[in-house]
């Protein structure tokens, strides 16, 4: 069984080229042309250089490689980002998926595709008392931000290609994920990185922060790739999934977690450069269709998933200062 993995390089995608590859696909990592892939991937996956918006790049690789399944995850990911760059995320969430999706359905044989999507899309809803609205994948859609509007635009994309040629397209909402390896610009990895740095005397013990009230529901990168091996597997063609722990936490929460495991006192600022023009509601995911269809539930807690994302920056930090 051949998978294609688009966005490989990226933060799932390398814990995803280590999932597939222990469960015996042959795995094709499909990345830029100026990334490459860990060291300890290579021997996993077969290497291919494409560019998403490279209409027939896109083609001769589907072509070249005939999958049986494809994982998309390739994309522009960061909400900060795409409010900084919304044309290349225009570009790459919308454009780069139907250069997918036209080069699946004209394949021999039409593979199977997991399209990753965000819980982003819900945008805002009505919550209950407490501030959280358990949100099911038949809530509407109302997206507050660019990144949000262009993943609901490529799912929209997709029930048309499925609707249209029968390619078996299986969506996902995911919800926020973080732990090891995981850039910067999100919120857990970015407290994750100050703390290390403050412990190692790389800055003053301030952690600057954006909107602390904001709740979020937070899950493993690692049991959302489970997730997304068992929608591959068993997931119903056509369908929508959300993947989340289905419990939203303040983001004063987690930052209180990652501060109690930190080693030296530490304060915190609100840093006006990380609030955002809009955030989206308090939600948390509903996933009793994707328990019902596959049996996934989350396995890692989140205390494990902050101690194991700390001590990567700890050791990463000191690699750097010692380099």
């Amino acid at each position: 069984m051949k998978i294609l993995i688009t966005g490989a390089a990226g933060f799932v995608g390398s814990y995803a080229v280590e999932a597939f590859a222990a469960k015996g696909y042959a795995v094709h990592a499909a990345i830029l042309p100026q990334e490459t892939l860990s060291p300890e991937l290579l021997p996993l996956c077969t290497v291919h250089h494409f560019d998403l918006l490279d209409t027939a790049s896109v083609s001769a690789l589907l072509q070249q490689i005939q999958p049986d399944r494809i994982l998309h995850l390739a994309a522009q990911s960061s909400v900060a980002a795409a409010w900084k760059q919304p044309q290349l995320t225009a570009d790459l969430n919308i454009k780069g998926t139907v250069n997918l999706l036209e080069a699946a359905r004209n394949l021999p044989a039409l593979p199977r595709i997991l399209l990753i999507g965000s819980a982003e899309e819900y945008g805002k809803l009505p919550s209950d008392a407490e501030g959280t609205q358990l949100v099911s994948e038949s809530a509407p859609l109302h997206p507050v931000n660019i990144y949000a509007a262009t993943k609901a635009a490529a799912e929209q994309l997709a029930g048309v290609y499925a609707a249209a040629y029968g390619l078996p397209v299986i969506c996902v909402r995911a919800f926020n994920h973080f732990g090891p390896k995981q850039r910067e610009i999100f919120v857990a990895a970015d407290f994750c990185k100050q703390a290390a740095e403050i412990e190692l005397g790389l800055r003053e013990p301030v952690i600057r922060t954006g909107n602390l009230d904001a709740r979020r529901d937070f899950t493993d990168v690692r049991d959302i790739v489970r997730a997304y091996v068992l929608l591959l597997e068993s997931g119903r063609a056509g369908e929508t999934y959300n993947v989340g722990s289905g419990k939203a936490i303040p983001i004063s929460e987690m930052l209180d977690m990652i501060l109690s495991c930190c080693r030296v006192p530490v304060r915190r600022e609100i840093d006006p450069a990380k609030l955002r023009p809009a955030e989206t509601a308090y939600l948390a995911a509903g996933t009793t269709k994707l328990q019902s269809d596959t049996g996934w539930r989350p396995e890692i807690p989140t205390g494990q998933t902050i101690a194991d994302t700390l001590d990567f920056w700890r050791q990463k930090l000191k690699e750097q200062s010692e380099a």
